[in-house]
């Protein structure tokens, strides 16, 4: 692994445990066993050591962000594309645990996380209007629309909200809590369905 790889992940594991204020360029540097100046020779300060951190999650989040068109999904499918979201999130926890904080700070990450939430929400809506076409969702596209903004907020704060709880961020919880804001909006079978898995999914998150 390069050594501007290794910083970057270093950092990660550290802004996740401590969160992202509370650790400096010379603590990545001690941690890593390397001189402060090796460390500014690949990122001149934390801002850009943040900003390469937020950029690696894009890149691994981007293919989850733009499925195919065409791509027959079943209703699992839904769960487990919501599932791989969440574990990206999670990876990155630091960026959420006081994220307007974080983007007041940096008006560079605050405009990419502007991006990043648009093409959320448009993945989720598209994703939306294919569980309609099928016949499973019933809501008007007013109350679609609403329901995008909840998942987008459950997405962005419950891994946090378990932290504030003093629980540890659980990747299934999130995806029971988002499954269980869709199934209001579905036909009786679906949402059956989906209450039946959600909790079994809860149950057996492996």
């Amino acid at each position: 692994m390069k050594t501007r790889d290794r910083i970057l992940e270093c950092a990660l594991q550290l802004f996740n445990r401590k969160g992202e204020p509370n650790v400096s360029t010379m603590e990545v540097a001690n941690e890593m066993g390397i001189s402060p100046g090796n460390l500014y020779y690949h990122f001149h300060g934390k801002e850009p050591l943040v900003l390469g951190l937020f950029e690696r999650f894009q890149c691994e989040l981007a293919p989850l962000l733009d499925p195919p068109a065409n791509a027959q999904l079943e209703a699992e499918d839904y769960w487990l594309f919501l599932h791989l979201i969440v574990e990206r999130m999670a990876h990155y926890r630091f960026l959420f645990q006081d994220l307007s904080n974080l983007a007041g700070r940096l008006p560079k990450l605050a405009k990419g996380i502007r991006t990043l939430l648009t093409a959320l929400k448009r993945t989720l809506a598209s994703l939306l209007a294919r569980l309609k076409a099928a016949g499973q969702l019933v809501s008007s596209t007013q109350a679609l629309g609403q329901l995008v903004e909840q998942i987008t907020l459950t997405l962005l704060f419950s891994l946090d909200y378990q932290r504030v709880l003093d629980r540890e961020g659980e990747v299934q919880v999130v995806v029971y809590q988002i499954m269980m804001l869709v199934a209001p909006h579905l036909l009786a079978p679906a949402r059956l369905a989906t209450e039946q898995f959600a909790l079994r999914y809860l149950d057996n998150p492996g």
